[in-house]
């Protein structure tokens, strides 16, 4: 914490500091947005309005990072010209703060020449102030000229999206990634009372919206266990099941625990199975809190090797995937995935999708889900399954189990949700669910 000889420009600069070593950990050594925050020890040092501050700072760098680049690139005398690793993300920080945040152009300015001399980079104070001072004259022409969608979306995912979704989606999906995500909430007992208490509107899929912004943990009801934070397409495979009352259920890959918790206060006995013994913590700490321990069983084990004792009537995969559906909520993984890594993760869902298969009693029923906007993960695995596995057959998902929202719907009667879905009010992550059913 900050004691009462800290300056306010020893605040800024400390702040700062802190956003460039998340920077560099996420872009430069490829560490996941979250874990690399909990890894540091520099912000556990900031009061918490700084550490807000900094993560609205690196999270909007990371989303509009394309536009910075393209920015920074023609702010500079030298076209082309490479800068050191350091330079150029304090240069990024500098940028967002003055094209997308409001930061007095003192105030960015100033402690991006701070922190360069604070990191030895005193060569390049000249260089950080002209390109910055550049960047604030100039930055309604240069956003105004900037396609910001295409720019912040890798080429592998513009192209990838576009052959799947066609261009007119695609661009749909981009331009939702352009902002924050609001707060979506499950709740146990009754939407419309809760909406009240929550002043929140009932989605018709029947999740709860909130504007993003505020600690959750001081919402109305959190601590009494009425509800949980579950995006809007994350909520709907779980509905798939129907009545589970008095059911066996198994989540795979369960961690931690939205899906889990909607088979429980469905009425299922759940068995939630995941790898991570840290993760299976959280897990039951959330069920603790939401009074629906009693009906989870937690096993720590890998999905494609562990056996039930028994099968069951109802699995949920929620595979692990590349996550590209949830790129507004995580800028980062739009920058550390890649087409290998969709490659490598079709190959595990795979295996799981078999082992869960084996999970199940004849006439049970198997809920595939995945965070993914990728086919590779989603629609193409379900067609490598019903070819492998004739015992398998899809139930179609139908308009009014999610709402009424038939574009969510494909013609096969899967879920296919993007961000562009109810972008009038929000948007939505990117998700794929299939249901099937054991037929022998």
């Amino acid at each position: 914490m900050n004691d009462a000889t800290t300056s306010p420009a020893d605040s800024a600069l400390a702040t700062r500091g802190a956003a460039l070593d998340l920077l560099f950990n996420v872009l430069a050594k490829r560490v996941p947005f979250d874990d690399a925050w909990d890894a540091s020890r520099a912000l556990r040092a900031l009061e918490p309005r700084d550490r807000a501050f900094v993560r609205m700072l690196v999270a909007t760098t990371l989303r509009r990072l394309g536009q910075i680049d393209a920015a920074i690139q023609g702010s500079l005398n030298k076209q082309g010209q490479q800068l050191k690793a350091v330079v150029q993300d304090i240069l990024r920080l500098g940028a967002a703060q003055l094209l997308f945040l409001g930061t007095p152009a003192h105030a960015a300015v100033d402690t991006a020449v701070e922190l360069a001399v604070a990191r030895k980079q005193h060569p390049y104070k000249g260089l950080i102030n002209a390109v910055l001072r550049r960047l604030d004259r100039e930055r309604v022409s240069i956003l105004a000229e900037q396609d910001a969608g295409r720019l912040n979306t890798p080429d592998w995912l513009w192209l990838s999206w576009r052959k799947t979704y066609g261009t007119a989606l695609t661009r749909s999906i981009v331009e939702t990634h352009l902002g924050e995500a609001p707060l979506d909430i499950t709740v146990k007992g009754d939407a419309a009372a809760w909406a009240e208490r929550l002043e929140a509107t009932v989605l018709p899929t029947g999740s709860l919206r909130r504007a993003a912004g505020g600690q959750v943990t001081e919402l109305s009801g959190f601590d009494e266990g009425g509800w949980w934070v579950q995006d809007a397409a994350a909520a709907i495979p779980a509905r798939l099941f129907g009545d589970l009352t008095g059911r066996d259920a198994i989540d795979l890959c369960a961690a931690p625990g939205g899906k889990t918790a909607q088979l429980a206060a469905a009425g299922a006995r759940v068995v939630a199975v995941d790898r991570s013994d840290k993760r299976l913590v959280r897990l039951t700490e959330n069920m603790a809190r939401l009074g629906l321990a009693a009906q989870v069983t937690t096993v720590a084990a890998d999905a494609t090797e562990w056996r039930p004792d028994a099968v069951v009537d109802a699995v949920l995969l929620d595979a692990p995937c590349s996550a590209t559906g949830t790129i507004r909520r995580h800028p980062d993984v739009a920058r550390l995935k890649s087409e290998e890594d969709v490659e490598k993760l079709g190959r595990i869902q795979s295996r799981l999708l078999y082992r869960a298969v084996d999970m199940l009693k004849p006439g049970g029923t198997l809920v595939y889900c995945t965070c993914s906007l990728q086919a590779e993960e989603g629609e193409n695995q379900i067609t490598n399954l019903l070819y492998r596995r004739p015992e398998m057959q899809v139930v179609p998902v139908t308009a009014d189990e999610v709402g009424g929202l038939s574009d969510l719907i494909t013609a096969d009667g899967y879920v296919r949700c993007t961000p562009g879905h109810l972008a009038e009010i929000g948007g939505m992550d990117g998700f794929f669910a299939a249901r099937l059913r054991r037929v022998s």
